[in-house]
Protein backbone atom coordinates (compact mmCIF):
# COMPACT_ATOMS: atom_id res chain seq x y z
CA UNK A 1 0.00 0.00 0.00
CA UNK A 2 2.59 2.36 0.73
CA UNK A 3 4.32 1.69 -3.06
CA UNK A 4 0.64 2.36 -4.30
CA UNK A 5 0.43 5.50 -2.35
CA UNK A 6 3.74 6.80 -3.17
CA UNK A 7 3.59 5.90 -6.74
CA UNK A 8 0.21 7.44 -6.87
CA UNK A 9 1.91 10.85 -5.61
CA UNK A 10 4.47 10.72 -8.01
CA UNK A 11 1.84 10.68 -10.89
CA UNK A 12 -0.09 13.56 -8.96
CA UNK A 13 3.09 15.50 -9.22
CA UNK A 14 3.69 15.00 -12.80
CA UNK A 15 0.67 15.48 -14.07
CA UNK A 16 0.07 18.39 -12.09
CA UNK A 17 3.88 20.43 -13.12
CA UNK A 18 3.10 19.32 -16.77
CA UNK A 19 -1.18 20.99 -16.26
CA UNK A 20 0.87 23.93 -14.48
CA UNK A 21 3.11 24.12 -17.38
CA UNK A 22 0.01 24.20 -20.03
CA UNK A 23 -1.61 26.92 -18.04
CA UNK A 24 1.32 28.91 -17.79
CA UNK A 25 2.06 28.73 -21.56
CA UNK A 26 -2.08 29.47 -22.12
CA UNK A 27 -1.72 32.87 -19.82
CA UNK A 28 1.09 33.75 -21.81
CA UNK A 29 -0.75 33.18 -25.09
CA UNK A 30 -3.77 35.06 -23.69
CA UNK A 31 -2.03 38.12 -23.12
CA UNK A 32 -0.26 37.90 -26.58
CA UNK A 33 -3.63 37.78 -27.49
CA UNK A 34 -4.72 41.01 -26.12
CA UNK A 35 -1.40 42.66 -27.22
CA UNK A 36 -2.28 41.41 -30.95
CA UNK A 37 -5.96 41.77 -30.87
CA UNK A 38 -6.02 43.99 -34.51
CA UNK A 39 -3.97 41.28 -36.16
CA UNK A 40 -6.58 38.58 -36.79
CA UNK A 41 -4.41 36.18 -38.79
CA UNK A 42 -2.33 36.33 -35.30
CA UNK A 43 -5.43 35.93 -32.97
CA UNK A 44 -6.72 33.16 -34.75
CA UNK A 45 -3.20 31.35 -34.62
CA UNK A 46 -3.23 32.32 -30.76
CA UNK A 47 -6.66 31.49 -30.02
CA UNK A 48 -5.58 27.80 -31.36
CA UNK A 49 -2.70 27.82 -29.47
CA UNK A 50 -4.68 28.16 -26.47
CA UNK A 51 -7.16 25.94 -26.80
CA UNK A 52 -4.76 22.96 -26.92
CA UNK A 53 -2.99 24.06 -24.02
CA UNK A 54 -5.86 24.42 -22.09
CA UNK A 55 -7.28 20.98 -23.37
CA UNK A 56 -4.02 19.39 -22.40
CA UNK A 57 -4.34 20.90 -18.61
CA UNK A 58 -7.79 19.58 -18.59
CA UNK A 59 -6.75 16.05 -18.89
CA UNK A 60 -4.27 16.25 -17.01
CA UNK A 61 -6.18 17.58 -14.35
CA UNK A 62 -9.59 15.01 -14.86
CA UNK A 63 -8.13 11.02 -14.69
CA UNK A 64 -9.31 8.79 -12.38
CA UNK A 65 -6.47 9.07 -9.87
CA UNK A 66 -6.92 12.97 -9.98
CA UNK A 67 -10.32 12.73 -9.19
CA UNK A 68 -9.72 9.91 -5.98
CA UNK A 69 -6.69 12.73 -4.78
CA UNK A 70 -10.24 15.63 -4.44
CA UNK A 71 -11.40 13.19 -2.00
CA UNK A 72 -8.48 13.42 0.60
CA UNK A 73 -8.71 15.93 3.33
CA UNK A 74 -7.42 19.25 2.62
CA UNK A 75 -5.16 18.06 -0.15
CA UNK A 76 -8.30 17.82 -2.20
CA UNK A 77 -9.30 21.16 -2.25
CA UNK A 78 -6.44 21.75 -3.59
CA UNK A 79 -6.31 19.38 -5.98
CA UNK A 80 -10.46 20.37 -6.35
CA UNK A 81 -9.73 23.92 -7.07
CA UNK A 82 -6.90 23.47 -9.64
CA UNK A 83 -9.74 20.37 -11.86
CA UNK A 84 -12.10 23.15 -11.60
CA UNK A 85 -10.55 26.27 -12.22
CA UNK A 86 -8.66 24.32 -15.25
CA UNK A 87 -12.22 22.93 -16.40
CA UNK A 88 -13.70 26.70 -16.55
CA UNK A 89 -10.41 28.11 -18.81
CA UNK A 90 -10.62 25.24 -20.72
CA UNK A 91 -14.05 25.81 -21.62
CA UNK A 92 -13.71 29.22 -22.20
CA UNK A 93 -10.92 28.88 -25.17
CA UNK A 94 -12.82 26.03 -26.45
CA UNK A 95 -15.98 27.54 -26.60
CA UNK A 96 -16.10 31.23 -26.37
CA UNK A 97 -13.37 32.68 -27.83
CA UNK A 98 -12.95 30.69 -31.22
CA UNK A 99 -16.35 31.60 -32.70
CA UNK A 100 -15.67 35.57 -31.43
CA UNK A 101 -12.12 35.19 -33.35
CA UNK A 102 -13.81 33.55 -36.66
CA UNK A 103 -16.34 36.60 -36.91
CA UNK A 104 -13.31 39.17 -36.66
CA UNK A 105 -11.46 37.95 -39.56
CA UNK A 106 -14.11 40.40 -41.79
CA UNK A 107 -13.95 43.14 -39.17
CA UNK A 108 -10.73 45.84 -38.75
CA UNK A 109 -10.31 48.10 -36.21
CA UNK A 110 -9.96 50.99 -38.70
CA UNK A 111 -13.04 50.74 -39.94
CA UNK A 112 -14.40 52.64 -36.96
CA UNK A 113 -12.03 55.51 -37.68
CA UNK A 114 -13.77 58.76 -38.10
CA UNK A 115 -13.72 59.73 -41.41
CA UNK A 116 -14.51 63.40 -42.08
CA UNK A 117 -15.95 63.74 -38.91
CA UNK A 118 -18.49 60.58 -39.31
CA UNK A 119 -17.89 56.99 -38.02
CA UNK A 120 -19.26 53.86 -39.49
CA UNK A 121 -20.58 51.39 -36.72
CA UNK A 122 -22.18 49.12 -39.23
CA UNK A 123 -19.35 46.60 -38.99
CA UNK A 124 -20.23 46.28 -35.60
CA UNK A 125 -23.69 45.02 -35.77
CA UNK A 126 -22.36 41.20 -37.42
CA UNK A 127 -20.50 41.51 -34.13
CA UNK A 128 -22.81 41.14 -31.67
CA UNK A 129 -24.57 37.99 -30.95
CA UNK A 130 -21.41 35.72 -31.20
CA UNK A 131 -20.03 38.75 -29.02
CA UNK A 132 -22.97 38.36 -26.43
CA UNK A 133 -22.51 34.30 -26.43
CA UNK A 134 -19.06 34.66 -26.29
CA UNK A 135 -19.46 37.12 -23.02
CA UNK A 136 -22.45 34.63 -21.76
CA UNK A 137 -20.48 31.64 -21.58
CA UNK A 138 -16.74 33.64 -20.14
CA UNK A 139 -19.44 34.84 -17.44
CA UNK A 140 -20.64 31.44 -16.52
CA UNK A 141 -17.24 30.03 -16.59
CA UNK A 142 -15.89 33.54 -14.46
CA UNK A 143 -18.78 32.13 -11.74
CA UNK A 144 -17.66 28.82 -11.28
CA UNK A 145 -14.07 29.95 -10.73
CA UNK A 146 -15.43 32.69 -8.48
CA UNK A 147 -17.36 30.31 -6.32
CA UNK A 148 -14.12 28.24 -5.33
CA UNK A 149 -13.01 28.78 -1.79
CA UNK A 150 -10.09 30.39 -1.18
CA UNK A 151 -10.35 29.75 2.95
CA UNK A 152 -8.45 25.93 2.06
CA UNK A 153 -6.09 26.81 0.00
CA UNK A 154 -2.53 27.52 -0.57
CA UNK A 155 -0.86 31.13 -1.23
CA UNK A 156 0.02 30.11 -4.42
CA UNK A 157 -2.70 28.07 -5.19
CA UNK A 158 -5.39 30.74 -4.23
CA UNK A 159 -3.19 33.33 -5.94
CA UNK A 160 -3.38 31.12 -8.90
CA UNK A 161 -7.19 30.46 -8.60
CA UNK A 162 -7.40 34.42 -8.15
CA UNK A 163 -5.49 35.10 -11.44
CA UNK A 164 -7.53 32.82 -13.92
CA UNK A 165 -10.35 34.87 -12.00
CA UNK A 166 -8.96 38.15 -12.95
CA UNK A 167 -7.81 36.74 -16.54
CA UNK A 168 -11.73 35.67 -17.31
CA UNK A 169 -13.15 38.85 -15.94
CA UNK A 170 -11.06 40.54 -18.48
CA UNK A 171 -11.43 38.58 -21.54
CA UNK A 172 -15.68 38.30 -20.37
CA UNK A 173 -15.33 42.23 -19.73
CA UNK A 174 -14.15 42.85 -23.76
CA UNK A 175 -16.58 40.33 -25.58
CA UNK A 176 -19.54 42.13 -23.28
CA UNK A 177 -17.86 45.44 -24.43
CA UNK A 178 -18.35 44.02 -28.08
CA UNK A 179 -21.82 42.92 -27.83
CA UNK A 180 -23.39 46.50 -25.72
CA UNK A 181 -21.27 48.79 -28.22
CA UNK A 182 -22.86 47.03 -31.13
CA UNK A 183 -26.11 47.86 -30.31
CA UNK A 184 -25.81 51.33 -28.23
CA UNK A 185 -22.68 53.10 -30.34
CA UNK A 186 -25.03 53.50 -33.26
CA UNK A 187 -27.93 54.52 -30.73
CA UNK A 188 -25.85 57.30 -29.22
CA UNK A 189 -24.29 58.34 -32.85
CA UNK A 190 -27.55 59.31 -34.21
CA UNK A 191 -27.94 56.43 -36.14
CA UNK A 192 -31.60 57.04 -36.40
CA UNK A 193 -31.57 60.68 -35.54
CA UNK A 194 -30.18 63.57 -34.25
CA UNK A 195 -28.69 63.21 -30.17
CA UNK A 196 -27.10 66.17 -28.01
CA UNK A 197 -24.72 64.72 -25.07
CA UNK A 198 -24.05 67.12 -22.36
CA UNK A 199 -20.01 66.67 -21.71
CA UNK A 200 -19.20 67.02 -18.13
CA UNK A 201 -15.52 67.53 -17.33
CA UNK A 202 -14.55 66.75 -13.60
CA UNK A 203 -11.68 68.12 -11.90
CA UNK A 204 -9.36 65.61 -9.89
CA UNK A 205 -7.86 68.77 -8.12
CA UNK A 206 -10.82 69.67 -6.25
CA UNK A 207 -12.65 66.27 -4.95
CA UNK A 208 -16.25 65.09 -5.44
CA UNK A 209 -17.28 61.27 -4.86
CA UNK A 210 -17.53 60.73 -8.67
CA UNK A 211 -13.73 62.44 -9.19
CA UNK A 212 -13.63 65.79 -9.23
CA UNK A 213 -15.96 69.43 -9.06
CA UNK A 214 -17.52 69.84 -13.02
CA UNK A 215 -15.56 72.52 -14.08
CA UNK A 216 -16.28 72.84 -17.53
CA UNK A 217 -18.87 71.28 -19.92
CA UNK A 218 -19.40 71.05 -23.63
CA UNK A 219 -22.52 69.94 -25.74
CA UNK A 220 -21.60 67.06 -28.23
CA UNK A 221 -24.00 66.86 -31.06
CA UNK A 222 -24.14 64.04 -33.01
CA UNK A 223 -26.11 62.83 -36.38
CA UNK A 224 -26.32 59.69 -38.51
CA UNK A 225 -22.53 59.38 -37.26
CA UNK A 226 -21.14 62.23 -37.41
CA UNK A 227 -19.97 64.15 -33.90
CA UNK A 228 -19.88 67.77 -33.38
CA UNK A 229 -18.62 70.22 -30.62
CA UNK A 230 -22.07 72.65 -30.54
CA UNK A 231 -21.12 74.65 -27.55
CA UNK A 232 -19.07 74.74 -24.36
CA UNK A 233 -19.37 76.48 -20.81
CA UNK A 234 -17.38 76.56 -17.73
CA UNK A 235 -19.19 75.96 -13.85
CA UNK A 236 -19.16 80.05 -13.65
CA UNK A 237 -22.00 80.21 -15.93
CA UNK A 238 -24.01 78.46 -14.03
CA UNK A 239 -26.21 79.75 -11.06
CA UNK A 240 -26.47 79.32 -7.95
CA UNK A 241 -30.00 78.29 -7.61
CA UNK A 242 -31.91 79.26 -4.52
CA UNK A 243 -34.15 76.23 -4.48
CA UNK A 244 -33.06 72.70 -5.41
CA UNK A 245 -33.03 71.55 -9.59
CA UNK A 246 -34.62 68.78 -8.60
CA UNK A 247 -35.95 67.06 -5.25
CA UNK A 248 -33.37 64.76 -3.53
CA UNK A 249 -34.30 61.55 -1.46
CA UNK A 250 -34.46 62.39 2.08
CA UNK A 251 -31.74 60.22 2.53
CA UNK A 252 -29.42 61.98 0.60
CA UNK A 253 -30.60 65.69 1.62
CA UNK A 254 -29.41 64.04 5.55
CA UNK A 255 -25.32 63.24 4.16
CA UNK A 256 -25.11 65.45 1.50
CA UNK A 257 -27.93 68.31 2.31
CA UNK A 258 -29.34 70.41 -0.89
CA UNK A 259 -25.67 70.98 -2.49
CA UNK A 260 -25.56 68.75 -5.22
CA UNK A 261 -28.80 70.12 -6.57
CA UNK A 262 -27.48 73.90 -6.14
CA UNK A 263 -24.23 74.40 -7.46
CA UNK A 264 -22.87 72.36 -10.64
CA UNK A 265 -19.91 72.30 -9.22
CA UNK A 266 -21.91 69.50 -6.56
CA UNK A 267 -23.43 67.08 -8.76
CA UNK A 268 -20.91 64.57 -8.86
CA UNK A 269 -20.82 64.53 -4.77
CA UNK A 270 -23.44 62.11 -4.71
CA UNK A 271 -21.71 58.84 -5.91
CA UNK A 272 -24.35 57.57 -8.50
CA UNK A 273 -24.38 59.04 -11.78
CA UNK A 274 -27.69 58.75 -12.85
CA UNK A 275 -28.96 61.02 -9.59
CA UNK A 276 -25.84 63.64 -10.78
CA UNK A 277 -26.77 63.20 -14.26
CA UNK A 278 -30.49 64.35 -14.02
CA UNK A 279 -29.34 67.19 -12.00
CA UNK A 280 -26.65 68.40 -14.78
CA UNK A 281 -29.55 68.24 -17.48
CA UNK A 282 -31.60 69.91 -15.46
CA UNK A 283 -29.15 72.85 -15.09
CA UNK A 284 -28.36 72.50 -18.59
CA UNK A 285 -31.58 73.24 -19.58
CA UNK A 286 -32.49 76.16 -17.35
CA UNK A 287 -29.18 78.01 -18.45
CA UNK A 288 -28.98 76.78 -22.10
CA UNK A 289 -32.68 76.70 -23.04
CA UNK A 290 -32.52 72.88 -24.54
CA UNK A 291 -32.54 69.60 -22.45
CA UNK A 292 -30.03 67.07 -23.81
CA UNK A 293 -30.58 63.27 -24.51
CA UNK A 294 -27.68 62.56 -22.17
CA UNK A 295 -25.08 62.86 -19.40
CA UNK A 296 -21.37 62.15 -20.22
CA UNK A 297 -18.50 62.30 -17.67
CA UNK A 298 -14.89 62.37 -18.06
CA UNK A 299 -11.47 63.65 -16.56
CA UNK A 300 -8.33 64.99 -17.93
CA UNK A 301 -7.09 61.70 -17.12
CA UNK A 302 -8.68 60.10 -20.00
CA UNK A 303 -7.47 62.93 -21.84
CA UNK A 304 -4.03 62.20 -20.52
CA UNK A 305 -5.10 58.49 -22.09
CA UNK A 306 -6.66 60.00 -25.57
CA UNK A 307 -3.40 61.66 -25.85
CA UNK A 308 -1.57 58.42 -26.84
CA UNK A 309 -3.89 57.35 -29.01
CA UNK A 310 -3.68 60.88 -30.92
CA UNK A 311 -0.06 61.74 -30.19
CA UNK A 312 1.33 65.49 -29.06
CA UNK A 313 -1.28 68.44 -29.67
CA UNK A 314 -0.19 71.73 -30.16
CA UNK A 315 -2.90 74.12 -28.60
CA UNK A 316 -3.28 78.02 -29.53
CA UNK A 317 -1.54 79.20 -26.27
CA UNK A 318 1.32 77.30 -28.23
CA UNK A 319 1.67 74.75 -25.23
CA UNK A 320 2.32 71.07 -26.85
CA UNK A 321 -0.14 68.83 -24.62
CA UNK A 322 0.50 65.13 -24.77
CA UNK A 323 -0.22 61.83 -22.66
CA UNK A 324 2.85 62.93 -19.89
CA UNK A 325 1.93 66.23 -19.27
CA UNK A 326 -2.05 66.50 -19.89
CA UNK A 327 -2.66 65.37 -15.98
CA UNK A 328 0.01 68.41 -14.71
CA UNK A 329 -0.84 70.77 -17.24
CA UNK A 330 -4.54 70.70 -16.72
CA UNK A 331 -4.64 70.63 -12.54
CA UNK A 332 -2.05 72.02 -11.55
CA UNK A 333 0.35 74.41 -13.80
CA UNK A 334 -2.84 76.00 -15.27
CA UNK A 335 -3.29 77.75 -11.71
CA UNK A 336 0.49 78.46 -11.95
CA UNK A 337 0.20 80.35 -14.81
CA UNK A 338 -3.20 81.99 -14.80
CA UNK A 339 -4.71 83.83 -11.69
CA UNK A 340 -7.73 84.74 -13.53
CA UNK A 341 -10.68 82.20 -13.82
CA UNK A 342 -11.71 83.18 -17.05
CA UNK A 343 -8.50 82.70 -18.71
CA UNK A 344 -8.27 79.15 -16.93
CA UNK A 345 -11.66 78.54 -18.64
CA UNK A 346 -9.73 79.84 -21.77
CA UNK A 347 -7.15 77.20 -21.69
CA UNK A 348 -10.01 74.42 -20.66
CA UNK A 349 -12.11 74.95 -23.54
CA UNK A 350 -9.34 75.20 -26.13
CA UNK A 351 -7.67 72.31 -25.08
CA UNK A 352 -10.60 70.10 -24.94
CA UNK A 353 -11.71 71.65 -28.15
CA UNK A 354 -8.00 70.33 -29.79
CA UNK A 355 -8.20 66.83 -28.25
CA UNK A 356 -11.91 66.84 -29.96
CA UNK A 357 -10.50 67.33 -33.03
CA UNK A 358 -8.03 65.18 -33.16
CA UNK A 359 -10.20 62.07 -32.42
CA UNK A 360 -13.21 63.27 -34.31
CA UNK A 361 -10.78 63.79 -37.68
CA UNK A 362 -9.14 60.14 -37.67
CA UNK A 363 -5.99 61.42 -36.38
CA UNK A 364 -6.26 58.54 -33.44
CA UNK A 365 -5.44 55.37 -34.07
CA UNK A 366 -8.21 53.26 -33.29
CA UNK A 367 -6.78 50.60 -31.47
CA UNK A 368 -5.30 52.54 -28.91
CA UNK A 369 -8.27 54.81 -28.60
CA UNK A 370 -10.05 52.06 -27.31
CA UNK A 371 -7.24 50.34 -25.15
CA UNK A 372 -7.45 54.25 -23.50
CA UNK A 373 -11.25 54.36 -23.51
CA UNK A 374 -10.96 50.48 -21.94
CA UNK A 375 -8.44 51.57 -19.04
CA UNK A 376 -10.30 55.10 -18.15
CA UNK A 377 -13.78 53.03 -17.78
CA UNK A 378 -12.13 50.33 -15.54
CA UNK A 379 -11.06 53.35 -13.32
CA UNK A 380 -14.05 54.64 -13.23
CA UNK A 381 -12.75 57.63 -15.10
CA UNK A 382 -15.64 57.45 -17.86
CA UNK A 383 -19.30 57.49 -17.36
CA UNK A 384 -22.50 57.11 -19.17
CA UNK A 385 -26.03 58.38 -18.51
CA UNK A 386 -28.99 58.16 -21.00
CA UNK A 387 -32.12 59.40 -20.86
CA UNK A 388 -33.75 56.76 -23.32
CA UNK A 389 -34.19 53.82 -20.86
CA UNK A 390 -33.72 51.43 -23.46
CA UNK A 391 -29.80 52.62 -24.30
CA UNK A 392 -29.19 52.82 -20.84
CA UNK A 393 -30.49 49.54 -19.81
CA UNK A 394 -27.81 48.11 -22.23
CA UNK A 395 -25.40 49.29 -19.97
CA UNK A 396 -27.21 47.25 -16.82
CA UNK A 397 -24.15 45.63 -14.91
CA UNK A 398 -21.71 48.09 -16.54
CA UNK A 399 -19.09 50.13 -14.24
CA UNK A 400 -20.64 53.31 -17.24
CA UNK A 401 -23.54 53.62 -15.58
CA UNK A 402 -21.40 55.13 -12.04
CA UNK A 403 -23.72 53.14 -9.74
CA UNK A 404 -23.11 52.54 -5.76
CA UNK A 405 -21.56 49.27 -5.23
CA UNK A 406 -22.53 45.97 -4.88
CA UNK A 407 -22.46 43.55 -2.45
CA UNK A 408 -23.45 39.85 -3.15
CA UNK A 409 -23.28 36.06 -2.70
CA UNK A 410 -19.06 36.54 -5.05
CA UNK A 411 -18.71 39.59 -3.77
CA UNK A 412 -18.40 42.22 -0.92
CA UNK A 413 -17.92 45.75 -1.77
CA UNK A 414 -16.94 49.02 0.50
CA UNK A 415 -17.10 52.45 -1.15
CA UNK A 416 -14.80 55.42 -0.49
CA UNK A 417 -15.78 58.51 -1.82
CA UNK A 418 -14.23 61.89 -1.31
CA UNK A 419 -15.06 65.20 -1.36
CA UNK A 420 -13.36 68.12 -0.90
CA UNK A 421 -14.27 70.92 2.03
CA UNK A 422 -11.11 73.48 1.06
CA UNK A 423 -12.67 74.96 -1.87
CA UNK A 424 -9.64 74.95 -3.39
CA UNK A 425 -6.99 72.99 -5.68
CA UNK A 426 -5.03 71.59 -3.49
CA UNK A 427 -6.10 67.88 -3.46
CA UNK A 428 -3.65 67.60 -6.50
CA UNK A 429 -1.23 66.90 -3.70
CA UNK A 430 -3.56 64.83 -1.62
CA UNK A 431 -2.27 61.24 -1.57
CA UNK A 432 -4.63 58.36 -1.09
CA UNK A 433 -4.39 54.63 0.65
CA UNK A 434 -7.02 52.39 0.96
CA UNK A 435 -7.66 48.21 0.95
CA UNK A 436 -9.77 45.62 3.18
CA UNK A 437 -8.78 42.66 4.48
CA UNK A 438 -11.04 39.31 5.92
CA UNK A 439 -10.58 38.91 9.40
CA UNK A 440 -11.81 36.05 12.18
CA UNK A 441 -13.84 37.44 14.86
CA UNK A 442 -13.64 35.59 18.42
CA UNK A 443 -16.77 33.91 17.24
CA UNK A 444 -15.26 32.40 14.54
CA UNK A 445 -17.47 34.32 12.00
CA UNK A 446 -15.97 36.62 9.48
CA UNK A 447 -15.43 40.55 9.51
CA UNK A 448 -14.32 42.66 6.96
CA UNK A 449 -11.91 45.11 7.83
CA UNK A 450 -11.50 48.19 5.90
CA UNK A 451 -8.62 51.14 6.25
CA UNK A 452 -8.47 54.32 4.75
CA UNK A 453 -5.54 56.52 5.19
CA UNK A 454 -5.67 60.42 3.69
CA UNK A 455 -2.27 62.63 3.39
CA UNK A 456 -1.39 66.32 2.52
CA UNK A 457 1.66 65.76 0.40
CA UNK A 458 2.06 69.51 -0.73
CA UNK A 459 5.42 71.30 0.23
CA UNK A 460 5.79 72.77 3.16
CA UNK A 461 5.29 76.49 1.70
CA UNK A 462 1.73 75.16 0.21
CA UNK A 463 0.26 78.14 1.85
CA UNK A 464 2.64 80.48 -0.53
CA UNK A 465 1.06 79.06 -3.67
CA UNK A 466 -1.85 81.03 -5.74
CA UNK A 467 -5.24 81.82 -3.82
CA UNK A 468 -6.82 80.31 -6.70
CA UNK A 469 -4.98 76.60 -5.55
CA UNK A 470 -5.01 77.47 -1.81
CA UNK A 471 -8.53 78.47 -1.39
CA UNK A 472 -7.14 81.59 0.10
CA UNK A 473 -7.71 80.71 3.54
CA UNK A 474 -11.13 81.28 3.84
CA UNK A 475 -12.34 78.02 4.83
CA UNK A 476 -8.78 77.03 6.32
CA UNK A 477 -5.81 78.21 6.41
CA UNK A 478 -3.56 78.06 3.07
CA UNK A 479 -1.84 74.71 2.49
CA UNK A 480 -4.55 72.74 4.38
CA UNK A 481 -6.83 70.25 2.98
CA UNK A 482 -10.13 69.46 4.58
CA UNK A 483 -11.88 66.46 3.17
CA UNK A 484 -15.23 64.93 3.91
CA UNK A 485 -15.11 61.44 3.36
CA UNK A 486 -18.17 59.06 2.89
CA UNK A 487 -17.72 55.29 3.36
CA UNK A 488 -20.28 53.13 2.64
CA UNK A 489 -20.20 50.00 4.25
CA UNK A 490 -21.47 46.30 1.92
CA UNK A 491 -25.13 45.53 2.14
CA UNK A 492 -26.33 44.26 5.24
CA UNK A 493 -22.90 44.68 7.20
CA UNK A 494 -23.16 45.32 10.97
CA UNK A 495 -20.78 47.97 12.19
CA UNK A 496 -18.38 45.96 14.93
CA UNK A 497 -15.93 49.56 15.32
CA UNK A 498 -15.11 52.48 13.92
CA UNK A 499 -12.38 54.80 14.66
CA UNK A 500 -9.99 57.26 12.92
CA UNK A 501 -6.38 58.32 14.11
CA UNK A 502 -7.44 61.56 15.26
CA UNK A 503 -10.19 60.66 18.04
CA UNK A 504 -12.96 63.10 16.28
CA UNK A 505 -15.26 59.97 15.52
CA UNK A 506 -17.48 59.58 12.19
CA UNK A 507 -21.10 60.41 11.74
CA UNK A 508 -23.41 57.97 10.46
CA UNK A 509 -26.92 57.91 7.86
CA UNK A 510 -27.93 55.90 5.15
CA UNK A 511 -28.02 55.72 1.38
CA UNK A 512 -30.04 52.44 -0.67
CA UNK A 513 -29.89 50.22 2.15
CA UNK A 514 -25.87 51.05 3.04
CA UNK A 515 -24.56 52.66 6.34
CA UNK A 516 -22.67 55.58 5.11
CA UNK A 517 -19.80 56.59 7.83
CA UNK A 518 -19.15 60.64 7.23
CA UNK A 519 -15.44 61.05 7.95
CA UNK A 520 -13.18 64.17 8.45
CA UNK A 521 -9.91 65.76 8.56
CA UNK A 522 -8.15 69.12 8.42
CA UNK A 523 -4.47 67.99 7.27
CA UNK A 524 -1.75 70.51 7.34
CA UNK A 525 1.32 69.86 4.78
CA UNK A 526 2.98 66.58 5.77
CA UNK A 527 0.53 65.40 7.69
CA UNK A 528 -1.64 62.27 7.28
CA UNK A 529 -4.78 60.76 9.31
CA UNK A 530 -6.92 57.30 8.92
CA UNK A 531 -10.18 55.59 9.28
CA UNK A 532 -10.64 52.00 10.46
CA UNK A 533 -13.88 50.13 10.13
CA UNK A 534 -14.61 46.29 11.18
CA UNK A 535 -18.05 44.90 9.93
CA UNK A 536 -19.40 41.47 10.49
CA UNK A 537 -20.92 40.28 6.77
CA UNK A 538 -20.77 37.25 5.20
CA UNK A 539 -17.44 35.62 3.45
CA UNK A 540 -17.01 36.10 0.13
CA UNK A 541 -14.08 35.01 -2.25
CA UNK A 542 -13.62 38.69 -3.81
CA UNK A 543 -13.12 41.55 -1.46
CA UNK A 544 -13.26 45.19 -3.09
CA UNK A 545 -12.87 48.72 -2.34
CA UNK A 546 -14.36 50.99 -4.88
CA UNK A 547 -13.00 54.70 -4.60
CA UNK A 548 -12.96 58.15 -5.94
CA UNK A 549 -10.57 58.36 -8.71
CA UNK A 550 -7.71 60.76 -8.17
CA UNK A 551 -4.47 61.76 -9.94
CA UNK A 552 -2.21 58.91 -11.35
CA UNK A 553 -0.16 57.67 -8.63
CA UNK A 554 -2.40 59.35 -5.85
CA UNK A 555 -4.03 56.41 -4.90
CA UNK A 556 -2.41 53.46 -3.10
CA UNK A 557 -4.20 49.77 -2.22
CA UNK A 558 -3.24 48.13 1.05
CA UNK A 559 -3.91 44.57 2.57
CA UNK A 560 -4.87 45.95 6.40
CA UNK A 561 -3.51 44.08 9.16
CA UNK A 562 -6.45 42.63 11.16
CA UNK A 563 -5.06 42.82 14.64
CA UNK A 564 -6.30 39.16 14.96
CA UNK A 565 -5.92 35.55 13.03
CA UNK A 566 -7.01 36.55 9.37
CA UNK A 567 -10.31 34.51 7.76
CA UNK A 568 -8.22 31.71 5.97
Amino acid sequence: MAIIGVLCAAWLGVRGYLAYGHLRDAERTAQQMREQITDTEATASHASSLAEDTSSARSLTSDPVWRAAELLPWVGDQMNAVAEATAAVDDVASSALEPLVEVAQDFSMDDLRPTGGRVDVSGLAGLHEVAALSAERVGAATARVDAIDRRTLLGPVAERIDGLGDQLRAAGAGADAVSRASVLAPAMLGQDGPREYLLVFQNNAEWRSLGGIVGATALLRTDGGTLSLEDQASSSDFSRYDEPVLPLDEELRQIYEDQPALWIQNVTQVPSFPTSARLAQTMWERERGARVDGVIAIDPVVLSYLLEATGPITLPTGDEINADNAVSLLLNEVYLRYEVPAQQDEFFQATAAAVFDAVSSGGADPREFLDALTRATAEHRVLIWNENEDDQAVLDGTGLQGLLPVTDDQRTSFGVYLNDGTASKMNYYSRLESGASWCTNEAGGTDALLQVTLRNDAPADAGSLPRYITGGGVVVPPGVTRTVAYLYLPEGAEIVSATDSSGAGVGQGTDSGRQVLTWETSLAPGEDASATVRVSTPYTNRLDVVTTPTVPGASTTIAPACGTTEAD
